[in-house]
């Protein structure tokens, strides 16, 4: 094959329109289909391979056949490397959020009183609200909006000072 310009883009115009139809189909994807096309011409003009006047339509095919497989495969591999990272991500997060729990346990156990662990259960772990709670305990809302508001600033400050 002669790769003057004028040869070059004659080939251009008389096959990319096979060629396209082609990576569309395995591709799916308009853009996709159009780079795996500019890619084989482009690799042709650089490469400038050996191939005989009868044989370049089928060389082409093939050409853009396999440019749209490994696209294919660049498109699998990063989806599942993307999934993976998911993964490790959510599992670490989880890990963490696990971890942050375990300490806010302690703390509560290790800083605060009877009441304010059982004032912070009712309000936080059975959603009551503070007058449901306070009639639970016997306390007004006030007391309970007292324990809470204390109980958290403990809990904000030993997290401060440990971290």
């Amino acid at each position: 094959m002669d790769y003057s310009k004028q040869e070059f883009e004659r080939l251009f115009k008389d096959s990319y329109p096979h060629m396209y139809r082609m990576a569309f189909s395995l591709v799916e994807n308009d853009d996709d289909a159009k780079d795996a096309v500019y890619q084989v011409f482009a690799q042709i003009w650089q490469k400038k391979p050996r191939v005989a006047e009868d044989s370049i339509r089928g060389y082409l095919l093939a050409a853009t056949r396999n440019q749209c497989l490994h696209m294919l495969r660049s498109r699998q591999l990063q989806r599942q490397m993307e999934e993976e990272l998911q993964r490790d991500t959510a599992a670490n997060e989880s890990e963490e959020r696990e971890e942050l729990l375990q300490q806010l346990q302690q703390v509560i156990d290790n800083n605060l009183t009877e009441q304010d662990r059982r004032v912070l259960s009712l309000h936080y772990e059975d959603e009551m609200t503070y007058e449901e709670t306070a009639t639970v305990l016997g306390i007004s809302a006030s007391a309970v909006n007292k324990h809470i508001t204390q109980s958290l600033a403990k809990i904000r400050q030993t997290f401060k000072i440990a971290k």
